[in-house]
């Protein structure tokens, strides 16, 4: 040990310790009436309001001060140098002889004279635990202080320290200028806290080696060489308002502070970057950064070739599909704001996490999520059951409407992502469903549907029934057939149609008409119905066919073969209240979406906890997916986040829940 160290020793208090210290100098004296620890070694605060804080500095009449903070490796002297440089020698920070660190988390006391918030720092390369946290401590303590002092007693400069600060400035750049920003407005601050970090002065003690710019006459010659030091090793201090040098040779104790003395009352007195602020708003910025930069660091997912690695400061989630981790702040969703990945993900089926953007609102510089669907928002249940059977799910645009029906034309459909949307392969985060508003639950829908036209079937009328064969007659009619809307009356007797009749359509002159009025049945070759006998009017099998013309009619051949397809299907919609009948529940295993809890796990009803029966049904909420009772899910809700676009049944809990589902 060198004689400078040994001759230092001496001069620190070597007494017992007092009551309330830990034995082996584990921490300060926690009956200094000066010092108190503000925030312990996991990044707590010890202080639970601003009164307090400003009771135990005792600086509650005090209108602005400034915050200093030292930092240096442990066995420096940190706690030394603040008690000669700000309180004469005082030992408001405890210091100790002891092997063990001195100083643990961070220590606060306040001084009078110069109007300055001192906090007292554990030391770098201390052997202790959460490591982590420690570090990220540090800069917490950085990003809250006016001026910063690195201390060393290093003979020469090593290269830890330039990277530690060249560290703590692309960090508090990257992390703690958008906090800062949002503490000065609320606030109210004129010069926010982020527009400049703080000042940095490197202070320096050697006992043999020649002080950094000793032989230069230049001024500021010793600052050129720190940041030309900081240049070699491609590091920057952008964030600092200035890093400044000084630097003291001790050949023969004690040391001489004046030089630091003075420059730290220099930057105090200095406005040009940072003004003297309450006291208040020092204990809110550390608590804002606290509340935001906070939890356990894993040691496997750090880089450790960095002082302040971004795991600190970002969110810790990862991509389940591709692994990426999110690189949002720490505690973002708290403000509202997603996960958010770097670069492209990897498709996972399990994950399903393909999405649809439409293209014309992607190439107006908009990016609209599309969802396939069974029917669009606009459709009522009956008519988008009877879509969905005849044309095939939908892609509907937020902006442009329906884009897209699997099964618009009888052939020739093209794959949408080859004509209207753009796919895309979305990162998947623990803890949210934004992928589960696909077609997966389509099936399900369907089973609903008819569930749904059955029970309005038989609890109604059968009005409904007739408006869905009219529609689906009316979508795949001959061009020269009369729309169903418009027959309002026999086109023979003129009978008004009541409204569960049925209207008829005569193959050969395309009317409407009653039953009783085409019930007659003919060949009409000429209009593509071929050789086999079909209904027509009276007047037309009198005439032999609908009356001639000079030119001759042309019939799409397709839309003839999609009438006939129909005409032998159609029958399915008016026994629609007999499938009541058939097995639902046997094809209700397929159907079932994949957030739905599978009905042998459903024990007891997630709502009430009654444990279910032979004789109790069970059904399930369609926004959470768990399995409930009749009594605890008798109320219907839209359920848009899981596909569900018309009144389906819900839970009382889920029905409870204020906006959208």
């Amino acid at each position: 040990m060198s004689d400078l160290l040994l001759k230092e020793m001496d001069e620190v208090s070597l007494s017992d310790p007092k009551e309330g210290e830990e034995v082996g100098g584990g921490g300060h004296s926690e009956g200094s009436e000066r010092s108190f620890l503000l925030v312990d070694e996991h990044e707590n605060l010890q202080v639970r309001s601003e009164g307090e804080f400003l009771r135990k500095l005792d600086c509650r009449e005090v209108t602005g001060v400034k915050v200093l903070s030292i930092f240096g490796n442990t066995g420096d002297g940190k706690s030394h140098t603040l008690n000669h440089v700000l309180f004469g020698g005082e030992e408001v920070f405890k210091t100790s002889a002891q092997q063990t660190s001195c100083t643990v988390g961070v220590w606060a006391a306040f001084d009078p004279a110069m109007g300055i918030v001192a906090l007292d720092t554990e030391g770098l390369l201390g052997a202790s635990s959460n490591q982590n946290q420690r570090m990220r401590l540090l800069l917490k303590v950085l990003a809250v202080s006016d001026v910063v002092v690195y201390r060393t007693r290093a003979e020469r400069l090593h290269n830890d320290m330039f990277h530690f600060l060249g560290s703590a400035s692309e960090a508090y750049l990257r992390h703690f200028t958008p906090e800062l920003r949002a503490l000065s407005t609320r606030c109210g601050l004129e010069v926010p806290l982020s527009s400049l970090g703080p000042a940095v002065i490197v202070f320096q003690e050697t006992s043999r080696t020649r002080l950094l710019g000793h032989n230069s006459s230049v001024s500021g010659e010793a600052e050129m060489l720190l940041q030309k030091r900081f240049h070699d090793l491609s590091l920057c201090t952008d964030a600092f308002s200035s890093v400044q040098y000084v630097g003291t040779q001790t050949v023969a104790p004690p040391t001489d502070y004046l030089q630091l003395q003075c420059t730290v009352r220099q930057q105090v007195k200095n406005t040009a970057s940072r003004s003297p602020r309450r006291p208040a708003v020092v204990y809110s910025a550390l608590q804002a950064l606290s509340d935001r930069f906070c939890g356990e660091i894993s040691d496997d997912k750090v880089n450790i070739y960095s002082f302040f690695p971004d795991e600190y400061f970002t969110c810790s989630s990862e991509c389940l599909s591709c692994g990426t981790r999110c690189r949002n702040g720490m505690n973002h969703l708290k403000d509202g704001i997603p996960h958010r990945g770097d670069g492209l993900c990897q498709y996972a089926h399990q994950y399903n996490n393909k999405v649809l953007i439409c293209k014309r609102c992607y190439e107006g510089g908009r990016e609209v999520i599309v969802i396939p669907k069974t029917s669009a928002s606009t459709d009522s249940p009956w008519i988008g059951l009877a879509k969905y059977a005849w044309s095939g799910y939908v892609l509907e645009c937020a902006s442009c409407g329906i884009i897209y029906r699997s099964r618009q034309y009888w052939m020739g459909n093209q794959d949408p992502e080859n004509s209207v949307v753009r796919p895309e392969v979305k990162h998947v985060w623990l803890g949210t469903e934004a992928f589960l508003t696909d077609h997966q639950n389509a099936a399900q829908r369907v089973l609903d549907g008819v569930n749904y036209v059955i029970q309005t079937v038989s609890e109604y009328s059968t009005g409904p029934t007739k408006a869905v064969t009219s529609w689906i007659t009316d979508q795949v009619a001959p061009p020269y057939w009369r729309p169903n809307a418009e027959i309002i009356q026999c086109h023979s007797c003129r009978k008004p149609f009541d409204e569960a009749e049925r209207k008829h359509h005569c193959r050969a002159c395309g009317e409407g008409f009653c039953q009783a009025c085409s019930s007659r049945r003919m060949p009409v070759p000429e209009k593509g119905w071929g050789s086999t006998p079909v209904r027509v009017c009276e007047v037309c099998h009198r005439q032999g066919g609908a009356p001639t013309t000079t030119q001759v009619t042309s019939v799409d051949p397709r839309g003839l073969m999609a009438r006939r397809v129909t005409e032998a299907a159609q029958s399915t919609l008016e026994m629609v209240t007999y499938a009541v009948d058939y097995p639902l529940g046997f094809v209700k295993g397929v159907a079932r979406p994949d957030y739905w809890v599978p009905d042998h796990e459903i024990l007891h009803c997630h709502h009430c906890r009654n444990t279910f029966t032979a004789k109790m049904s069970k059904h399930h909420c369609r926004a959470c997916g768990q399995g409930v009772c009749s009594r605890c899910s008798a109320q219907t809700r839209m359920v848009p986040s899981r596909g569900w676009d018309h009144p389906v049944r819900v839970c009382d809990g889920c029905a409870e829940h204020k906006g959208s589902l």
